[in-house]
């Protein structure tokens, strides 16, 4: 039987060709305003992930 996919995590990370995982930034949806404009700016950018954590994304998520 084959395993399913846990949605909560196929939508919160996506991976790339050369099977990075990127995950969006945090602190996106409210109180914008106060921020800098430089750290509203990096917000938009997505975050790679590093080490133990994109193994275990990679482990749990098919390869397309």
């Amino acid at each position: 039987m084959k395993q399913k996919t846990p949605k909560a995590v196929a939508k919160k990370f996506t991976v790339t060709k050369k099977a990075k995982v990127l995950r969006r930034h945090t602190k996106q949806n409210h109180a914008n305003s106060k921020e800098t404009g430089a750290f509203r700016r990096k917000k938009r950018s997505d975050k790679a992930l590093v080490g133990k954590d994109r193994e275990n994304v990679l482990r749990v998520l098919p390869r397309q």
